[in-house]
């Protein structure tokens, strides 16, 4: 090796070792980990909220008190997205069962960074109703999910930090730790289960305020649809009250083309079958 490639590889091994050096410290540092939490979570939003253009399933809701009776809500949910994931959606469910929510209807209008907006037509007083802000966190139609569950919630709204990785049900899962922003919710923090291979959330536990665990939620079967691993059987248990609601997805389908006209007050009030069947 000549004198003048030996001089300049000495000056050019520490500036490598600096440079080496500080991409350690971007890797290590805790801002790179919330990085990855917030991507992971980013990405089970879209497995979970976001397949497909478009989405349409029949829904059967089994509400199950603490000493076993059971209620039934049957419906059927509808879904558009506009934009890309993580952004605005439309959502409209249209209720078969029982009597006293038979011919009601729900719809949400999801934007990103900001409240969503909601209304639910009540065809006993035919009146629409709209569902303030602050009332994200109550009971969806009696039961264990809320009307936030339902649509899902902004990552902007709570802190994400992966506190390990484990198996659960013999799947590989990230397990982030996601706290909220505001105290506009329920829940202090929520621990989450997301699946390595398709992002799915296998399991959600929600701690109160005084940090007691309270409400789980499973995801208990995963099916293939048009290329789209979906959670067709999911349960919300409510640790304190010992009621729980199971509901199974059925009549899954994507990018069917649902009409934007769909999402308005009029077919609130008069939902047509082409869609609701």
């Amino acid at each position: 090796m000549k004198k003048s490639e030996i001089h300049n590889l000495k000056i050019r091994t520490p500036a490598v070792c600096t440079l080496l050096f500080a991409l350690c410290l971007l890797f290590l540092s805790p801002h790179a980990d919330a990085m990855t939490a917030e991507e992971t979570v980013k990405r089970s939003q879209e497995a979970f909220f976001y397949q497909g253009r478009d989405f349409k399933a029949r829904v059967m809701m089994k509400l199950i008190s603490k000493g076993g009776q059971e209620r039934i809500r049957e419906l059927t949910m509808l879904r558009k997205n506009y934009g890309t994931s993580g952004g605005e959606q439309k959502y409209f469910m249209y209720f078969f069962q029982p009597a006293d929510v038979k011919d009601m209807t729900f719809m949400v209008y999801k934007y990103p960074a900001k409240d969503d907006d909601r209304w639910l037509f009540v065809p006993a007083i035919s009146m629409v109703r709209r569902i303030a802000a602050q009332d994200k966190s109550s009971s969806f139609v009696g039961s264990d999910f809320t009307y936030e569950d339902v649509s899902g919630r902004d990552i902007e709204d709570d802190t994400h930090e992966i506190v390990r990785e484990e198996k659960l049900d013999g799947r590989d899962c990230y397990v982030i730790k996601s706290t909220p922003k505001k105290a506009d919710v329920d829940h202090s923090f929520k621990i989450s289960w997301i699946d390595k291979g398709n992002f799915l959330p296998l399991k959600d536990e929600y701690y109160d305020r005084k940090g007691e665990l309270y409400r789980v939620f499973t995801g208990e079967e995963i099916k293939d649809v048009k290329g789209f691993p979906s959670i067709t059987k999911r349960t919300m248990k409510n640790l304190q009250s010992g009621h729980r609601t199971e509901v199974i997805f059925t009549k899954i389908d994507y990018n069917i083309g649902i009409e934007d006209s769909l999402f308005s007050e009029r077919f609130l009030k008069q939902p047509p079958k082409k869609w609701t069947e």
